[in-house]
């Protein structure tokens, strides 16, 4: 009888944690928004959602970006770090 509840117990678990994997992939595609930073959340910079408002307005930038000499680019690009004030003291910490 004692194997008989084990081999239950043992499917029980095995089918929690087939529905568990089904429930995660649909919830980890938006959790990522509300966890934070520190905890593993989408770092500062992580580009918009597909669909959202910013979405659009981000890749009209990033074709702009792409079709700009590399010169002008790389320019622009250090223009941004020192506007920024970004330096090289707080990389460390």
């Amino acid at each position: 009888m004692r194997s008989r509840s084990l081999s239950i117990a043992a499917a029980l678990a095995l089918l929690n944690l087939a529905g568990c994997g089904t429930v995660n992939e649909k919830l980890s595609a938006g959790m990522g928004d509300y966890v934070p930073q520190w905890a593993g959340g989408l770092p500062a910079d992580a580009p918009p959602r597909p669909g959202t408002s910013q979405y659009d307005a981000y890749m009209k930038e990033r074709e702009r970006k792409r079709l700009m000499p590399a010169t002008d680019r790389e320019k622009e690009e250090q223009a941004q770090k020192g506007a920024t004030g970004t330096t090289s003291a707080g990389a460390g910490r």
